[in-house]
């Protein structure tokens, strides 16, 4: 486990959680030798995890051409 004063970490905080990332080795955070924090990597994300985006992509189906302009006296409302 890697260890760096709570100084160093502030100046150099993006390079640092950076190199967590890439070697997925914990940081130990200190402050005047005394144990303050702990960076640790991000868990891998859940191999079945959609996304909201697109996720119902294909589900649909036409059943009439959508673009046809409606009669008026079809629409039930009109009556």
């Amino acid at each position: 486990m890697q260890t760096m004063s709570i100084s160093k970490f502030k100046a150099t905080c993006l390079a640092a959680l950076e190199r967590v990332r890439k070697t997925g080795e914990p940081l130990l955070i200190t402050k005047h030798g005394v144990p303050m924090a702990q960076v640790l990597p991000a868990p891998p994300p859940a191999p079945h995890a959609e996304s909201a985006f697109g996720c119902m992509a294909g589900t649909a189906e036409e059943v009439e051409d959508i673009v046809a302009p409606l009669l008026a006296a079809e629409w039930e409302v009109l009556r």
